[in-house]
C-alpha cells in the first residue's frame, strides 16, 4: 500500500526535532510498491528516509521524501544458527528485542540505537566493540536506475567504519528493501569492550537480557534520550590516525597538561582511532552552549537541540566551531556521521 502527504510536517520524524516539511512524503509497505512510487518520483529530487535518527534537516524538503514501513521478519532455522530476513522499515530496537526474547546472539549489544532496520545497514550502526556488518548476510534493495530488484552478499557491501556501498555518491540509487542477519543459538557474550568489561569481571553467567539491559542502562546515563532532547546520537565520527600523527599529538599533550595520556585504540601496526569526544572536551566544548544548540555534557560527541528551538543553522554553526577548533590544535579534521540533507 502506498500512501502520499503533501507539505508533511518532519518535526516528529527526525530526531534532532526540526521544525521543517516535506514537499511530499511517500510511505511503501510492500517492496512491490518501489516501481510505482519511482514511477510517480520521476525525475524529481527523492531521498529516503528511516527514523531520521542521523540526519540534520537544513531546511524543508522540495522533493520527495520515501518511507519504508516494510515490516516482515521471516527466521529460518539452520540448525546452529537462525537466519532472520527483515523488513527494512523495522526498529532496529524492536528487532533486538525479539532476538534477546527467542535467545538468539549477535545484536545485543547494538540495543538502544535508534533507527530502521534498512538505515542500520546503510550506515553500518556499532557499539561496543560490534557492527551490524558481524551479522549481515545478505542486504536486498531495488535498483532504481536499472528498475530491478539486486541482492548484495554482505562480503560485497563494502562495509566500513560508519559506511557501506548504498553510502557512496554513485550508488545513491538503491533502495533497501530487506536485511537478512544470522543470529546464534550458541551464547557470544563478548563482554571486553568499554564499561561492559564491568559484567565479563563479575565472573557470573550472564543472560542475554542482562546483558541487553546493561547496554541500555549505560546509553541512557550517558546519551540524551531523543524524545527529549533532540539529537542525532554521534555527531563525529572518531578518527583514525597514522601511529606518527599520534605520537605528535601523545608529545603536544604531554607538554601542554602534565599526566594526561591520550585514550586511543590500535586498529593496526600504523594506525590509531582517537575518540572525537576526548579532542572535543580538550577544545573545552564540553556543554558549550551557542544559542539554542549545546555540545551534550555527558557526551561531547553530540550535539543537542537544547531548547527545542533550535534552528539547522544553529546545529551547524557549532559542528563548524568544533570542526575548526579541533583542526588548530591537534592538526585533525573531524568528519561528520551525521547527513545533511
Amino acid at each position: 500500500m502506498i500512501t502520499v502527504e503533501e507539505n508533511k510536517s518532519l518535526k516528529e520524524l527526525n530526531t534532532f526535532g526540526m521544525d521543517v516539511s516535506a514537499r511530499y512524503f511517500i510511505e511503501y509497505d510492500d517492496p512491490d510498491d518501489l516501481e510505482e512510487v519511482m514511477a510517480m518520483v520521476r525525475r524529481q529530487q527523492w531521498f529516503c528516509i528511516g527514523s531520521g535518527s542521523n540526519l540534520l534537516f537544513k531546511e524543508d524538503y522540495p522533493g520527495y521524501l520515501l518511507h519504508s514501513k516494510i515490516s516482515t521478519i521471516t527466521p529460518v532455522d539452520k540448525g546452529d544458527c537462525v537466519m532472520v530476513t527483515l523488513g527494512s522499515g523495522l526498529e532496529m530496537d524492536k528487532v533486538i528485542e525479539w532476538a534477546v526474547a527467542n535467545n538468539l546472539w549477535g545484536i545485543e549489544k547494538l540495543s538502544a540505537i535508534p533507527g530502521q532496520v534498512g538505515a542500520a545497514a546503510v550506515q553500518n550502526i556499532g557499539a561496543y566493540g560490534v557492527e551490524i556488518k558481524d551479522v549481515i548476510y545478505k542486504v536486498q534493495a531495488y535498483d532504481t536506475v536499472k528498475k530491478q530488484f539486486v541482492t548484495f552478499h554482505g562480503e560485497d557491501c563494502r562495509y566500513g567504519y560508519r559506511t557501506s556501498l548504498f553510502k557512496e555518491p554513485y550508488n545513491g540509487s538503491y533502495i533497501v528493501t530487506a536485511v537478512t542477519i544470522r543470529l546464534s543459538k550458541t551464547p557470544q557474550p563478548r563482554l571486553e569492550y568499554g564499561q561492559l568489561r564491568a559484567l565479563a569481571e563479575s565472573g557470573r553467567v550472564l543472560t542475554l537480557q542482562e546483558i541487553r539491559n546493561e547496554v541500555i542502562r549505560i546509553r541512557s546515563e550517558k546519551l540524551p534520550d531523543p524524545k527529549k532532547v533532540g539529537s542525532a546520537g554521534s555527531f563525529f565520527k572518531n578518527p583514525v590516525v597514522l601511529l606518527e600523527k599520534f605520537e605528535e599529538i601523545r608529545e603536544k599533550v604531554s607538554a601542554e597538561i602534565c599526566n594526561i595520556e591520550v585514550p586511543h585504540y590500535r586498529v593496526d601496526e600504523e594506525h590509531v582511532k582517537i575518540p572525537a569526544a576526548w579532542l572535543i572536551e580538550q577544545c573545552g566544548f564540553k556543554g558549550r552552549v551557542m544559542g539554542n544548540a549545546q555540545v551534550w555534557l555527558l557526551q561531547p560527541l553530540i550535539i543537542v537541540n537544547a531548547t527545542g528551538k533550535a534552528t539547522p543553522q544553529e546545529i551547524i554553526n557549532l559542528q563548524r566551531e568544533i570542526t575548526a577548533e579541533v583542526l588548530r590544535r591537534f592538526g585533525i579534521k573531524l568528519e561528520r556521521e551525521v547527513e545533511y540533507v
